[in-house]
């Protein structure tokens, strides 16, 4: 019998085409091994990456992992009681066979899609993968197991707290940022829609986006990092959620040692300015507590010294 394919081999293999983003053709010049093979190499190996690093580095946060993210947001961008940032990213794939219009995006190509949220250091905290591309991010959000237990407060959030520096005011949840595709809820805030704004609103929708752009660079970093996402995947949709979920958990992987790197965040995509379409019929009480965080940022004793003259240049 022949010398079968080293574990080293196809770990090489595999981290050299998400690397790359290049087809199985070329690796097959480069290994001297069957496209066949090499399809199946990357398929077997993300799944088992995915299996092993998936409890170590991408495990259900507990309570106290929700506080020590908010610290960490609170210490980075002054946003405060901020737990995650949430969003969805297009993963380009080529037509399914079969398949429709269920995969074509509103951007005019075939994608599934990568709902993550993620802390202050960019690592993704929680994923869902393998949604149509033609779904919007609410919809996939509300389906999606974390969306499900958010919305019907089910979240092992921290009990509600004051805002740092705000001992004598009322107690407030902990949430997640997110942009104005999302349904506004006690634990997830979104920017207010519209143009013709007060200025305290907007310096709140200032002041949230830079809590909601570390999803925005998270994202830039896993694609410049693994470059199969900077072309189209040429396989089914399940393979690519496979190769998706495993260069997630390597994304973790690598935040974790290589630490934080400016350098990073440089050439990250900031869509917080864009428009989206939002989502009406939220809760009195959701709306109560986005008015009780405008208050706060607005708050001179802790509002930014420079969140005047930036909302005035836009």
């Amino acid at each position: 019998m022949r010398i079968s394919i080293t574990p080293e081999e196809r770990l090489t293999v595999t981290i050299r085409y998400l690397a790359t983003g290049t087809n199985f053709t070329a690796l097959h010049f480069e290994f001297l091994m069957g496209v066949s093979t090499i399809s199946r190499i990357v398929l077997e190996t993300c799944d088992v990456i995915w299996q092993i690093l998936q409890p170590i580095e991408m495990a259900a946060p507990t309570t106290q992992d929700w506080l020590e993210i908010s610290n960490g947001y609170f210490k980075t961008s002054q946003f405060p009681n901020c737990v995650g940032a949430v969003d969805g990213k297009h993963i380009r794939v080529e037509c399914p066979k079969n398949s429709g219009t269920l995969y074509y995006n509103y951007k005019q190509y075939y994608s599934l899609i990568l709902m993550a949220v993620c802390d202050s250091n960019y690592c993704f905290r929680i994923i869902d993968v393998g949604s149509y591309g033609k779904e919007s991010d609410c919809n996939i959000f509300k389906i999606s197991s974390f969306g499900k237990k958010l919305y019907s407060n089910q979240i092992n959030f921290p009990p509600d707290n004051n805002l740092p520096g705000d001992d004598f005011g009322e107690p407030q949840p902990f949430v997640i940022v997110g942009d104005e595709a999302f349904a506004l809820n006690n634990n997830l805030l979104r920017p207010f829609p519209g143009r013709s704004l007060n200025d305290q609103r907007r310096i709140f929708n200032y002041r949230l986006s830079r809590a909601r752009q570390t999803i925005e660079c998270s994202f830039g970093i896993l694609s410049q990092k693994w470059r199969v996402f900077q072309t189209s995947i040429l396989v089914d949709p399940d393979m690519a959620t496979t190769i998706t979920k495993a260069c997630c958990v390597l994304h973790n992987f690598i935040r974790r040692r290589d630490g934080y790197n400016i350098e990073h965040t440089l050439s990250c995509p900031l869509e917080c300015i864009t428009e989206r379409r939002g989502v009406g019929n939220s809760s009195t009480s959701a709306k109560d507590v986005r008015e009780y965080f405008v208050k706060y940022v607005n708050d001179p004793s802790h509002a930014l010294s420079w969140q005047n003259k930036v909302i005035r240049k836009s």
